[in-house]
């Protein structure tokens, strides 16, 4: 099995934050989105990962490496790839040729998710889905009696379906997918001005591929700050059972910790009322302040504040009011 992850976007809805990093590096709950996503895959497949390859703009060596790792830690190869140019999500995948084959699940790398199946690996391909609301913003599947997807339809004004994709896409036959891509670019396929997976999905539907849907229970975006420390919260609530969340070389004194929360490295706490829904990066220091459902990154420095809903990147120096904050690494705003 391969998992192949699109993730050369700006990320510009997530700026300051993505000025520095790569949105899919952000962390939620302590590890970065990416991680997260490749980790809660790899859970639901029957079989081990053997590639996981990145998709990727230039972002340096620096966040090559921190890929490659998240890799390593579900026991797959690492492989880096390039998207010189933003031409549509059948283009990116295409980026990935060479891992092409075999089990292959696609995944965006701008949402995460809680899902409560094992997939099924024998079918000829899935689409990962869940039941929303209002389908209107969404593309959607539609289903015959056998459970099989018949129709693919893009932000349906009249309710045709509310299974909405999200983004994650099992193929049985990765060499199939990478043929059907490739169609579209030779024979310059596009929709809206660039080539999309979607026209491939049902390129393929039409010759005979069977795509059944695999229903999530929770869908979570990772698209702007607001949603990002929603899922954030999310996160926290799904694994606060889990052991290490609060690290042994954190030195709270003086301090309220209201479960839960994630709490990094070498992070001093003092005089401090922590949570819920916080995580707090590395050697990042919070001092006489209030702070509840926020994610604050690596070496900030955090004083007097009443902080909520918000995000504080790396290296951070915030001090003195009551805010929803969203600032990027390197800031400074004091009073």
């Amino acid at each position: 099995m391969r998992i192949i992850v699109p993730m050369a976007g700006m990320g510009k809805r997530m700026r300051p934050h993505t000025l520095t990093v790569p949105k899919p590096l952000i962390p939620i709950a302590g590890k970065p989105i990416v991680q997260r996503l490749v980790e809660d895959i790899a859970k639901v497949c029957q079989e081990p990962i053997e590639e996981v390859a990145f998709i990727i703009g230039h972002f340096g060596e620096e966040v090559e490496n921190d890929l490659k790792e998240i890799a390593d830690k579900i026991g797959a190869k690492g492989t880096i790839v390039y998207q010189e140019e933003a031409l549509g999500t059948a283009h990116a995948i295409l980026c990935a040729k060479e891992a092409l084959k075999g089990k292959v699940v696609v995944a965006f790398a701008d949402t995460l998710f809680k899902a409560d199946f094992q997939l099924d690996t024998n079918a000829d391909g899935t689409i990962w889905v869940q039941r929303v609301e209002d389908p209107r913003p969404y593309g959607v599947v539609k289903l015959n009696d056998k459970n099989e997807i018949t129709d693919f339809v893009e932000k349906p004004q009249e309710f045709i379906s509310d299974l909405a994709i999200i983004g994650i896409y099992y193929f049985r036959d990765g060499e199939y997918l990478k043929e059907e891509l490739q169609y579209l670019l030779d024979n310059d396929i596009k929709d809206k001005g660039e080539y999309q997976l979607t026209n491939a999905l049902e390129n393929m539907k039409n010759k005979g591929t069977k795509f059944i849907p695999a229903v999530i229970s929770e869908w979570l975006d990772c698209g702007n700050k607001n949603a990002t420390v929603h899922t954030n919260q999310r996160y926290l609530e799904y694994i606060k059972d889990e052991e290490g969340l609060v690290a042994s070389s954190a030195k709270l004194e003086n301090a309220v910790i209201i479960p839960p929360v994630y709490i990094g490295e070498n992070v001093r706490i003092t005089n401090s009322v922590v949570g819920p829904h916080v995580s707090i990066g590395n050697n990042t220091n919070v001092y006489n302040s209030v702070v509840s459902n926020s994610i604050i990154q690596e070496s900030t420095s955090l004083k007097n504040g009443n902080v909520a809903n918000s995000m504080l990147g790396n290296f951070v120096v915030y001090e003195g009011r009551q805010s929803d904050l969203s600032l990027g690494d390197y800031n400074t705003l004091t009073e």
